[in-house]
């Protein structure tokens, strides 16, 4: 039965994709409120194009009839459970799990951002099996690298495009490295307090946006709601009966007021009215109203024309005088009213699935809501039971960002291989049947560059690899690795759906003396001289010829690609290596240029 407190903050159709449809459509009270309906639909009229709807909607049904699992249970074994029950009903047996070397690799670049040291692989192959996954995911989530990486790809969603200022990426370290709850980051993004200065940098988010209010706005509700709103601006949208006008409008109308002062800091003009007009050409003035169709309502603006002018002339001079003293903040704040709208607990559905959704699609490689920025009532979950437990669990521990990836990664979902070997064809990739194949980052391929092509004896050890070694080593040497791989970075693409390698980052690869420069020159610091070194030192014994480059070329491949070398591939390189005996720093030079420009380096499989 729908609950009336439910209904009172969502849309009709909210509710539709919200509960099991079937028992909707057997349980509607007579008493429902009529204004809470489209005025063309009455409780008759829902029966019926329930009705006309039944046979697009049965395996909706079905799915949904399942009751939400205890929230005793981990996160890991409710995506397990879950996901094994969608499997069962369609029929489909899951790929096999990946191999331990590949699931390091894995796990290190989506927690770490880089692929696995020497010393990390020893160290993960040393553990028992049965607990190899959980001590890698404690290690790297206590390490430095997971909080570095988690502010690279949250500042990778949340940035508007160009490089981002540091007080911005600074302040997201901090809110990574704390674990500070979603929630309190969705209230500092929207509505920093500028006078705390671990907060000042959250304000990036509003201040790269204010050029274009229609950016803000759809950028607002896209990336921290979930919901593409943009198509709601000129009519009500085309495809989706969810959003209208006054939605669109109604959400602009928290963010209008918005500006910045010519010494940088976020203000609120005093009111103003925003107008639209609808496609018949009626001219409407914007309510202040969420998603759910909640409205605020503003205080009567009773300031005299005067009063209006002198307002008016206040955020001119803002805008334009440096110098001058912060103006006074409102006692009404519409960005304010929006946040406690959006955090409310009739409303933070949106909030709570959208970060959710994201970061399942990060680590998973598709949302299960696809794409991201498309959750309502067209375009429901293959997995609604799944994303239910999972809001309900997040929220319930305090909106805990890093327990829900922790969850992820221990889930056999996430450990599953990426090849389907079967006969018959691989399952729909909604399914998260077969793991899908990510193509990394600007900054987790720049940053795997430098560590694949350096001298493994000069990376530090870690406090887990050798007791009583400080962390701030470690710390400092992979807080220097950013830097260092920074440069490079900004010259790649970042990789959306339908990834290809761009033009560029080929022609990079292939030309570029930078590439050269930063990782295969023979030096001290790079694994050119270290393969070198160690071909000086161990064919002095000519009857292990053959045999000591064979243990170099797997030494290679282990530190490039996380495992052994095939028979085939140690032949291929052994005699390629051989018959340029006289000049082998240049050879193994181009062994690794090979191996970093190759696919399954690009690639988080």
């Amino acid at each position: 039965m729908i609950d009336h407190q439910d209904l009172a903050c969502r849309s009709y159709k909210q509710v539709l994709m919200r509960r099991n449809l079937c028992q909707l459509c057997q349980n509607i009270p007579p008493e429902l409120p009529q204004d809470l309906l489209r005025p063309t639909m009455n409780p008759t009229r829902v029966f019926v194009i329930a009705a006309a709807m039944a046979p697009i909607l049965v395996w909706s049904c079905v799915v949904q009839a399942a009751e939400i699992p205890s929230p005793e249970l981990s996160i890991s074994t409710a995506i397990d459970r879950l996901l094994q029950e969608s499997h069962d009903r369609a029929g489909i047996v899951p790929a096999r799990r990946t191999d331990d070397r590949s699931l390091l690799r894995r796990t290190t670049l989506d927690l770490a951002g880089r692929i696995p040291t020497s010393a990390e692989i020893l160290a993960y192959e040393q553990d028992s099996a049965s607990e190899r996954q959980l001590r890698l995911v404690d290690r790297l989530m206590s390490a430095a690298d997971y909080a570095i990486h988690l502010r690279n790809e949250l500042d990778a969603m949340l940035s508007a495009g160009g490089n981002s200022p540091q007080e911005w990426k600074d302040y997201l370290l901090k809110a990574c490295e704390e674990n500070q709850p979603w929630d309190e980051t969705f209230r500092e993004l929207l509505a920093p307090d500028q006078n705390l200065d671990d907060q000042r940098g959250a304000a990036h988010f509003l201040k790269s946006r204010l050029n274009d209010l229609d950016d803000l706005t759809n950028d607002t509700s896209s990336l921290l709601l979930g919901v593409s709103i943009n198509c709601a601006k000129c009519h009500d949208h085309p495809l989706v009966e969810d959003w209208k006008q006054d939605h669109y409008f109604g959400l602009q109308a928290f963010l209008a007021q918005t500006y910045q002062t010519r010494s940088g800091r976020l203000a609120e003009k005093p009111p103003t009215e925003l107008n639209f007009k609808t496609t018949s050409g009626v001219e409407k003035s914007a309510r202040l109203m969420f998603l759910t169709g909640a409205t605020v309502t503003a205080p009567e603006d009773k300031r005299t024309d005067e009063q209006k002018k002198a307002d008016a002339e206040m955020v001119r001079n803002q805008r334009e005088k440096e110098g001058l003293a912060p103006p006074d903040e409102l006692e009404f704040s519409p960005r304010k009213e929006f946040v406690k709208l959006a955090l409310d607990p009739a409303n933070r559905t949106f909030m709570a699935r959208s970060i959710i959704n994201r970061t399942w699609a990060r680590l998973m490689g598709r949302g299960l809501v696809h794409p991201v920025d498309q959750m309502h009532s067209g375009n429901p979950s293959n997995h609604p039971v799944l994303l239910d437990w999972l809001e309900r669990d997040f929220i319930d521990h305090g909106f805990d960002l890093s327990r829900l990836i922790r969850g992820i990664v221990l889930s056999d979902a996430y450990a599953r291989s990426s090849q389907w070997v079967y006969d018959t064809p691989a399952p729909p990739a909604d399914q998260f049947a077969v793991a899908a194949i990510k193509p990394l980052t600007p900054q987790q391929l720049t940053v795997s560059l430098i560590v694949a092509t350096m001298n493994p004896e000069k990376i530090p050890a870690t406090d887990f690899q050798q007791s009583g070694v400080d962390p701030n080593i470690w710390k400092s040497f992979r807080t220097e690795l950013e830097k260092k791989a920074s440069g490079t970075a900004r010259l790649l693409e970042y990789p959306g759906e339908n990834f290809q390698i761009s033009v560029t980052e080929a022609l990079l690869f292939n030309n570029a003396a930078q590439i050269q420069n930063n990782y295969l020159k023979s030096s001290d610091e790079r694994l050119v001289s270290f393969l070198s070194n160690q071909w000086k030192t161990q064919q002095t014994q000519e009857d292990l010829h053959a045999r000591s480059m064979d243990s170099l070329i797997q030494t290679t491949f282990e530190i490039v690609f996380t495992r052994r070398a095939e028979e085939d591939e140690v032949s291929m390189f052994r005699n390629y290596l051989l018959e340029r005996n006289e000049r082998l720093p240049e050879a193994f030079q181009q062994m690794l240029w090979a191996m970093i420009t190759s696919p399954e380096f690009r690639f988080n499989y």
